[in-house]
């Protein structure tokens, strides 16, 4: 190797490794500019990171929390300290359990207070329930016309059979036909229209 290629060779070198330093010199500069941010930053995304976990951790024991009172209480439903353990940690799962033990025990009191719940699948349960446990045709109409009501067909059928006990055929007819084909209860309504009331 020449010389001149060997001082060519060292220029490069030393022009690389000046760059190098350079870039090294604009980062420290930029770090020290922006110290306090940078700092702040990394700061705030850890506590998000805790606060996060933190959350995950209270939640997942309010689940367990929820999951062994309602397991005590489907092994003793006398069990008051269950209960309130189950209505402290999720009330959601409290209003479907007290839901599901009213309608076990027909209680219209408790499918009363449920209309109420803060579950809107429950309270809507609670309304149809409530409105059949009365014998209520005005209830179990106006349940009809409640947008996305869970059981409205079911009402339907129970209007219907009531017109139809009461003799009025046109109008029980009227109540079955606005159950849609894509029913579950599409065939039954067919049924009762076809054999049970006859024009």
């Amino acid at each position: 190797m020449s010389i001149k290629e060997n001082i060519q060779t060292l220029k490069d070198e030393l022009s690389a490794e000046e760059k190098i330093f350079e870039s090294t010199i604009r980062v420290e500069r930029f770090v020290k500019k922006y110290q306090k941010p940078l700092i702040a930053s990394v700061i705030s995304l850890l506590l998000v990171a805790g606060g996060a976990i933190a959350y995950q951790a209270y939640d997942q024991a309010k689940i367990e929390n929820s999951n062994i009172a309602l397991n005590a209480l489907l092994l003793n439903p006398d069990n008051k300290e269950a209960l309130g353990n189950l209505e402290k940690e999720n009330t959601a799962l409290y209003e479907l359990y007290s839901l599901s033990k009213a309608i076990q025990s027909s209680d219209l009191k408790a499918l009363q207070t449920l209309v109420q719940a803060k579950s809107p699948e429950v309270a809507d349960i609670a309304t149809y329930e409530t409105a059949v446990l009365m014998n209520d045709q005005k209830a179990l109409e106006k349940y009809t016309k409640k947008q996305g009501a869970i059981y409205e067909d079911m009402a339907l059928i129970q209007i219907a059979v009531d017109l139809i006990q009461k003799g009025d055929i046109v109008a029980a007819h009227d109540k079955l036909a606005l159950i849609k084909e894509d029913s579950a209860l599409y065939t039954t309504a067919q049924t009762l229209s076809h054999f049970g009331v006859k024009e």
